[in-house]
């Protein structure tokens, strides 16, 4: 795992063999195989790449040399993958040009250092997702918007990096002239400091008032960074699961030793939440790796118990069966929402839907494994300060219609899709907002990931007030600065009628394919129907699966024969709710398969994944990239939609199966 490099030379004469990620699947293979194409040549080239395709997800059982062997191992040109295992070493590939937002989806650290392993040194994109790029800063692999570098590389210029680093902000271009985020903070953070909240009597949003209270001084960073500037803030709460703890623990011992020093470990919790069904994972069982994730498991709970941290673990099935209730585990998110996260407080988390806590008021976003690490050590934790977006919700939701709904439909409108979104802060207010459950909101402020923003955030009232007290037993009184100013400044304002948004699908490929489910014009077969994740595993999405199922079980209806349904709690704290509530019986009645809780078929770990390309599953995960939760094609959908399907062995709304069997 490159942790860091060396500091850097002044300029870099990079291998003239340069690989465009196109459209086109002859493009991607004569790029690799040495062919000199021309820009114009390679066009039109792939937008939207993920990091699951740059590291499919099993590949994530290693964080060593060895992810040099696998990245574009996932990568879609065409209909079909280019390139295959240990391609990119072999054919000296140093400079990769790809089109809009590159690296967007999951915030594995992965995916750089595959490439950085592999070979590649320059990442050329129109645009790149924020977690991706800050990531491959902090290992020293570069990135760059500039397309007029490409002919000059090709020519077999040298390129000052004074110029690769001309577009980032200070604290970006020294990290990266530092060659890298620990080496950098060995050098350059040895005078951390709180700094003073003053605000200068501008309005500010909720958002910057909360990072004003949380800003850390440094030799290079300001109290107050404007938009675009880099920063430093303390964490009230910094968390980790088993993807990333191995490696994380791996490039720290490997730079500072044992033991480790670790900064507020009273702040540091860590989950082990995506592994518990891998015996069931076809990927990983397909592939050998289930005994990769064993050890890195296990790498999590020595890493753990070395230094006294806080974990929660998930449950397998055995162990549920013996479980008494005492036992608090679930996915990262949701526990945070459960158990940590307060208005007016700072989180970090190793993912990408860390946001998911900002539905209590709080600012929560994802950072990769080199910006936890150095946390760890320093207790700063890197950010590039960015505007906000005002998302007003007006209108009555209708009934049908859940949060989920509204987040595809947000995903679908032309400005979020040409990448309007990116890195920026999501508050979301207005009229059916306010009418919101905290797990309605938490759905909204989850999927800012989809959306490509820094985090979501609502603030806090008295429906926040209402979440902390019945679900967690605490008093927590909104203060007077927890809101935004009038007048503060926004990028700018989106307005959504919540009143008019129908129940909503995304067509397999990516979340922001959404259309009105009722424009689906072909009847869609499924073979797989699927709810759960941190999005849909909450308390009130089983309130809806249960809506649907009861009403089907209650007319000695099943899911169709050819579906399998599974449900999966997101937290222990859901499956007691359901058990309270009398909800198994209808779950069981219907046919359905429940989980116990954990990431699951969500990150391609468990039941509920498809195994053939041939399968179709309609889901209520949060993403639905190539690859995500197998080989097949996944449609997003609500939880009553997914219930509802299940039911008619075909894409279909709650309202439409019920108009069926009146």
């Amino acid at each position: 795992m490159p942790a860091s490099s060396p500091a850097i030379a002044d300029a870099f004469r990079f291998s003239p063999h340069v690989l465009f990620l196109s459209q086109s699947f002859d493009a991607v293979r004569r790029s690799l195989q040495g062919e000199r194409l021309r820009l114009d040549e390679a066009m039109p080239l792939r937008d939207d790449v993920s990091t699951d395709e740059i590291t499919p997800l099993p590949i994530l059982t290693h964080y060593d040399d060895k992810l040099g062997r696998y990245p574009y191992t996932g990568l879609r040109a065409g209909g079909a993958m280019p390139i295959g295992m240990d391609a990119i070493r072999l054919h000296g590939i140093e400079v990769v040009v790809a089109g809009r937002r590159y690296g967007k989806g999951s915030s594995r650290e992965h995916s750089p250092a595959a490439e950085k392993l592999a070979g590649v040194q320059l990442v050329i994109a129109e645009s790149f997702e924020r977690i991706y790029r800050q990531n491959a800063d902090n290992i020293g692999l570069f990135t760059s918007t500039d397309f007029g570098l490409i002919e000059r590389i090709q020519a077999g210029a040298a390129i000052p990096v004074a110029e690769l680093v001309a577009d980032r902000d200070a604290l970006a271009a020294a990290i990266l002239e530092s060659g890298g985020l620990l080496r950098f903070g060995q050098s350059r953070m040895q005078d951390v400091r709180p700094a003073s909240d003053v605000d200068g009597g501008r309005p500010r949003t909720l958002f910057e008032k909360i990072v004003a209270r949380h800003a850390l001084a440094t030799a290079l960073t300001g109290a107050r960074p404007a938009p675009g500037e880099g920063a430093f803030v303390r964490a009230d709460w910094r968390f980790i699961h088993e993807y990333y703890t191995g490696m994380a623990a791996h490039m720290l011992h490997a730079i500072f030793g044992r033991p480790l020093a670790l900064h507020d470990p009273a702040s540091v919790i860590v989950f082990e939440d995506h592994t518990s069904y891998v015996e069931e994972s076809p990927a990983h069982v397909r592939g050998g790796l289930v005994p990769n994730v064993h050890r890195m498991v296990e790498a999590q709970r020595a890493f753990a118990l070395a230094y006294g941290l806080r974990s929660h673990r998930t449950l397998t099935e055995a162990e549920a069966a013996r479980d008494d209730g005492s036992n608090q585990a679930g996915i990262s998110h949701a526990m945070v929402a459960e158990h940590y996260a307060l208005p007016g407080q700072l989180v970090v988390g190793t993912d990408s839907h860390t946001p998911h806590s900002g539905a209590l008021g709080c600012v929560a976003f994802g950072v990769g494994t080199t910006d936890m690490a150095n946390a760890f050590m320093t207790g700063a934790v890197r950010m590039t300060m960015p505007q906000s977006l005002r998302i007003e919700l007006g209108g009555c939701v209708p009934a049908g219609v859940t949060a989920k709904d509204i987040v595809l439909h947000l995903l679908a409108q032309p400005f979020i899709r040409d990448g309007g979104g990116v890195g920026k802060v999501f508050e979301f207010c207005g009229e059916a907002v306010a009418r919101l459950s905290t797990d309605e909101r938490a759905t909204l402020t989850n999927m800012v990931a989809e959306l490509g923003g820094f985090t979501g955030i609502v603030a806090p009232d008295a429906e926040t007030v209402r979440f902390l007290r019945e679900r967690r037993g605490v008093d927590c009184a909104i203060e007077p600065w927890m809101h935004s100013d009038e007048g503060a400044a926004y990028a700018g304002t989106i307005h959504i009628d919540c009143g008019a948004v129908p129940p909503m699908v995304a067509r397999p490929g990516d979340p922001g394919n959404g259309l009105p489910l009722s424009q689906v014009r072909e009847p869609v077969r499924i073979d797989i129907a699927y709810g759960g994740s941190c999005t849909a595993g909450k308390r009130e999405d089983f309130d809806h699966y249960h809506a649907v199922l009861r009403w089907a079980a209650d007319r000695g209806l099943k899911v169709a024969p050819h579906v399998a349904l599974f449900l999966q709690f997101g937290t222990t704290a859901v499956r007691d709710h359901c058990i309270a509530q009398g909800y198994m019986d209808a779950f069981e009645k219907v046919g359905a398969r429940m989980l116990q809780p954990s990431c699951g078929a969500c990150g391609n770990c468990g039941p509920g994944g498809s195994v053939h390309e041939s399968q179709v599953t309609v889901s209520a995960i949060n993403r639905n990239f190539p690859g995500r939760g197998g080989p097949g094609q996944v449609w997003l959908a609500s939880p009553p939609t997914v219930a509802a399907s299940a039911i008619a062995g075909e894409l279909l709304s709650f309202a439409a199966l019920q108009q069926r069997h009146p």
